[in-house]
C-alpha cells in the first residue's frame, strides 16, 4: 500500500492490522508470484490436510487468504 502511495482505504471491507491488509477477515496476498506459490504449497504439503483434490485446496487456502483470481491460481 505504501508503494502505491495509498494513504486511506475507502472501502469498509478493507483494513490494516499489524502491517497486513485484511479483506473480509482474510489476509490479502499482494501480486507476488513467489509468495502466492508459497502460500499454496504450505497448504498442499501440510500433514494434517494432505492433498484432498483441487477443491479441498481451494477451501483450505481461501479460509484465511485472498487475492484476485485466488481460486483459479490454486486450481
Amino acid at each position: 500500500m505504501k508503494k502505491a502511495n495509498v494513504k486511506v482505504l475507502r472501502n469498509e471491507e478493507w483494513r490494516e492490522e499489524d502491517g497486513l491488509m485484511i479483506k473480509d477477515r482474510k489476509v490479502y496476498i499482494p501480486k507476488d508470484e513467489e509468495l502466492r506459490t508459497e502460500v499454496i504449497q504450505l497448504h498442499h504439503d501440510t500433514l494434517v490436510g494432505g492433498y484432498g483434490g483441487q477443491w479441498k485446496m481451494v477451501e483450505l487456502v481461501t479460509r484465511n487468504f485472498w487475492w484476485p483470481r485466488v481460486i483459479t491460481e490454486v486450481k
